[in-house]
């Protein structure tokens, strides 16, 4: 009876006593992607020049220090969030940074820093942006920054044409694709738009002869937004993010409402857009033809780029040639547009499937994190940051494997490229601080509902 007497007794744990958490699961897996690294980037120098690499020293020091900056910034600012997103994206940054350094060592030293970069953003981001759902009052200030943002590489003197699609700003010595960060900013506006409209975007109520439709208006201003940020990325010859945010405002609108009527306006409204891209826009009309007869005397000249990746996929076969062995160099832009073929060349069918995995790994945490979100704008908010990442990678490791056009976006965390990086790791943070926003909300409950109980 007394020690009943004294459990009654007892006071409720508070929400910052359990909010304190280990994260030895993280560290472990972090180390596990050090090791992983490190012995690839040996062994890629062992193949390719016969003796261990040159500062490896200085190299190891890198990947740890950074690593554990982030990691420690998590465990002060983030301690209940999930700990595999981190790990994962370490072990794609540190495999893509292997192949970079294989084929370009000036790129390498480039990536380093925009990985330090990356880590002080990620760092930022979680300082900064301590509640997720406050972003949800800034719904237009988001769109009129991702529409800024689309629009700076038209600006005379300001945007640089490469190969044929303007998508980058000079400042300075300094490139960057302001798309990367407005991809963000559009994700957020989406998910806080049909977060707001969620019921009147799933209920038909206005009548189309004998059938009851979803009233015309709801969508309207969505689709402006959409239509223009499509429009800009078409007169930027941008097919491959164009590609992107019609797929991610798709999902998001069938996520929200789980229409199948969505589904086949999307259909529709893609077979449409392409007909006229394909007649209007050069370049889209030259991926067309490159992926459906790559191998004709007129294509090859521009197609040879993936054909040389073809090849490199094949001598990789199932285990691959060994790192440092392959012969991917001859392929043009292989350390950004191809690096997923080198990788497969040198690491084999196997090294493609462990890619593969660590993509769904990281997107199935993502869709874990956005299924237990409180409220609907979260949800969704973590719905469109995972799928951003994950459509990314798709459309490009599809397009070098043929299933798609080529597009010529960049392999999240992979390939060489400082404003995808710190964008992706951008990503990282917000679904860091979702998940730990989750795991407190839900533990706090717990929390109330045992303190009501002892009352």
């Amino acid at each position: 009876m007394a020690k009943h007497t004294r459990a009654l007794a007892s006071p409720a744990p508070s929400v910052e006593g359990v909010a304190r958490q280990s994260r030895s699961t993280e560290l472990g897996l972090l180390a596990l992607a050090w090791i992983i690294v490190s012995a690839f980037y040996v062994l890629a120098w062992l193949g390719a020049v016969g003796h261990l690499p040159p500062r490896l020293w200085l190299f190891l020091i890198a990947i740890v220090v950074i690593s554990l900056m982030m990691h420690l910034a998590i465990k002060h600012y983030a301690p209940q969030s999930s700990q595999v997103l981190l790990p994962i994206a370490t072990l794609l940054n540190g495999i893509g940074y292997v192949e970079i350094a294989r084929w370009d060592p000036t790129q390498a030293a480039y990536q380093s820093l925009w990985f330090l970069v990356s880590a002080i953003a990620l760092i930022v981001t979680l300082a900064l942006v301590r509640h997720v759902r406050d972003l949800d009052r800034y719904r237009y200030l988001t769109l009129a920054g991702a529409i800024g943002l689309l629009l700076l590489p038209l600006v005379p003197g300001l945007g640089i044409n490469v190969g044929g699609a303007r998508l980058w700003i000079g400042l300075g010595p300094i490139t960057f694709q302001p798309v990367e960060v407005a991809k963000i900013l559009l994700a957020f506006f989406f998910a806080s738009y049909f977060a707001a409209n969620r019921e009147l975007l799933s209920t038909p109520t206005q009548r189309l002869g004998r059938h009851l439709i979803v009233p015309p208006k709801t969508l309207l201003p969505i689709l402006a937004a959409w239509g223009f940020a499509i429009a800009v990325l078409g007169a930027e010859n941008d097919v491959g993010f164009a590609m992107l945010l019609f797929a991610l405002f798709m999902a998001m609108l069938w996520v929200t409402t789980g229409l199948k009527t969505y589904v086949a306006f999307g259909v529709a409204l893609f077979v449409g857009g392409a007909v006229v891209a394909v007649r209007f826009f050069s370049q889209v009309h030259a991926r067309i033809s490159l992926w459906i007869d790559p191998w004709s005397a007129h294509n090859f000249a521009f197609s040879h780029q993936l054909a040389y990746g073809w090849f490199s996929l094949a001598a990789g076969g199932v285990t691959g040639t060994g790192l440092g062995l392959g012969q991917s160099g001859t392929i043009p832009d292989v350390t950004s547009d191809m690096i997923f073929a080198a990788i497969g060349e040198e690491l084999g069918f196997v090294g493609v499937i462990v890619v593969l995995s660590l993509f769904a790994l990281f997107v199935g945490e993502g869709f874990r994190i956005a299924q237990r979100a409180h409220s609907d704008y979260v949800r969704l908010a973590a719905t469109a940051l995972t799928a951003v990442v994950g459509l990314q990678a798709f459309f490009i490791m599809a397009g070098v494997l043929r299933i798609t056009p080529f597009t010529g976006i960049t392999l999240p965390f992979m390939a060489y490229g400082g404003s995808s990086l710190v964008a992706n790791y951008i990503i990282v943070a917000l679904l860091l601080r979702i998940s730990h926003e989750n795991s407190v909300e839900l533990r706090g409950g717990e929390i109330r509902r045992v303190d009501l109980t002892r009352r």
